[in-house]
C-alpha cells in the first residue's frame, strides 16, 4: 500500500511538525503530543481538553483554537495517549477556572483520562471529564464497553468551545457537553477498509462489492455486511438506525462526515439522500455540516450523526470558532 510518509515510526511526530509549520497561531510541542491554543491560559475561562488516537484528523487537533478546543492530545496512530499527556495540556490552558476533559468512549481513552484527571487534581487544577458514546450500531465492540464515540465528539467540542469562550463555568460547560452528548445519535458504513501506516495492509477484510454497516472509526466490526447498495439505500438504513434510538423533539444539527477516503462528489450526493429521509420523517434541520471531520486514515465510506437542539444550543453551534479543521465567523 502506497502512502505519503516517510517511515511508519515517525508519521505522528512528521505531522506534528507540518502542523506546527503551517498554524503558529498553535503551540505544537512535538516531543511532548501535545497541541496548545497559542494564547492559553486565556484569563477566566474554562479549558477544554481532548485527544485520541492519531488517524482520525482533524479530530481533536484540528478543533485547537477560539471557540472549540483550549488543547489536544494526540496518540500513536488508533492508540490512545497516556496520562502525562493530557495532564501537561491541562496545566497549560488551565487559568484557574478548571478544565474540561471530553473523551470518547474507548477504553485506553477513558482509563488513561480518568487517571490524568486525579493526577491533575493532585496538582490543583480542578477537572471535570464528559463520555462521548453516540454510536448507535454496537453496544460492546472491540475497544468499548458501552456505546462508542464518533461523530457527536465534534458537536460536544464545539458546543461546549463556544460556552466556555463565552466565559460560561465549568459546571455549566461540563452540563452542556452532557447534553449535547445526549441529544446525538451517529452511525457509520465503511465500502473499503483502513490501512495503518505499521501494518500497511487494510486492518480488516472487506471483499470487493460488500460494505459493512455500522463500522466504528478503528474499523470495528459493525451489525452486519451486505452487498454494496446505493446512496439512497444506505442513506434509509443510517438514518433510520439513528432515530431507532433518537426521537428528536427540536430540529436537529446533522453532520454527513467523511470517513477520510469518500470526495466530496459523493458525500454531497449522499447528504441528499440523508436530507430525504429527515423530510420523509418530517425531522426539521436546522443546521447541516458536510466533510471528513471524524475519518479513519484511508477509510472508504461516511457516518451521519443527527443532535437535537434546542433555542441555546443552535447559538452556540452558530458562535464564532477558529481552528485549522473549523471556521466561521471570525
Amino acid at each position: 500500500m502506497k502512502m505519503l510518509i516517510n517511515v511508519a515510526e515517525t508519521v505522528v511526530a512528521d505531522a506534528l511538525r507540518g502542523m506546527a509549520a503551517a498554524h503558529p497561531e498553535l503551540t505544537v510541542d512535538v516531543e511532548n503530543r501535545v497541541i496548545v491554543r497559542r494564547d492559553a491560559p486565556v484569563p477566566g475561562k474554562v479549558g477544554l481538553v481532548s485527544g485520541g488516537g492519531s488517524g482520525h484528523e482533524p479530530l481533536h487537533g484540528g478543533f485547537v483554537g477560539p471557540g472549540m478546543l483550549s488543547a489536544a492530545c494526540p496518540g500513536e496512530v488508533f492508540t490512545s495517549p497516556v496520562p502525562d499527556q493530557m495532564v501537561r495540556a491541562a496545566a497549560a490552558v488551565d487559568s484557574g477556572a478548571g478544565v474540561l476533559f471530553i473523551v470518547k468512549n474507548y477504553t485506553g481513552d477513558v482509563l488513561n483520562f480518568d487517571m490524568a484527571a486525579e493526577l491533575a487534581e493532585d496538582e490543583g487544577i480542578q477537572v471535570a471529564k464528559v463520555l462521548v458514546n453516540d454510536d448507535v450500531a454496537v453496544t460492546d465492540s472491540l475497544y468499548t464497553a458501552g456505546r462508542r464515540g464518533t461523530g457527536a465528539t465534534l458537536f460536544v467540542e464545539k458546543i461546549a468551545g463556544a460556552a466556555a469562550e463565552e466565559g460560561a463555568p465549568l459546571e455549566r460547560v461540563e452540563a452542556l457537553a452532557r447534553q449535547v452528548n445526549e441529544s446525538s445519535r451517529s452511525f457509520g458504513v465503511a465500502l473499503s477498509a483502513c490501512t495503518t501506516p505499521a501494518k500497511g495492509s487494510p486492518t480488516f477484510d472487506l471483499p470487493p462489492g460488500e460494505l459493512e454497516l455500522g463500522v466504528g472509526i478503528h474499523g470495528e466490526p459493525g451489525r452486519e455486511r451486505r452487498a454494496m447498495m446505493t446512496s439512497r439505500e444506505i442513506a434509509d438504513f443510517s438514518v433510520n438506525a439513528v432515530l431507532e434510538d433518537l426521537d428528536p423533539r427540536n430540529p436537529v444539527l446533522v453532520l454527513v462526515n467523511g470517513m477520510g477516503a469518500t470526495p466530496l462528489l459523493e458525500l454531497y450526493g449522499f447528504n441528499a439522500e440523508v436530507q430525504r429521509v429527515l423530510v420523509e420523517r418530517g425531522i426539521p434541520v436546522a443546521r447541516t455540516l458536510v466533510g471528513n471531520y471524524v475519518t479513519s486514515l484511508d477509510m472508504a465510506g461516511a457516518s451521519v450523526t443527527l443532535c437535537q437542539v434546542d433555542e441555546e444550543l443552535l447559538r452556540l453551534w452558530d458562535a464564532p470558532v477558529k481552528t485549522p479543521g473549523l471556521r466561521w465567523g471570525m
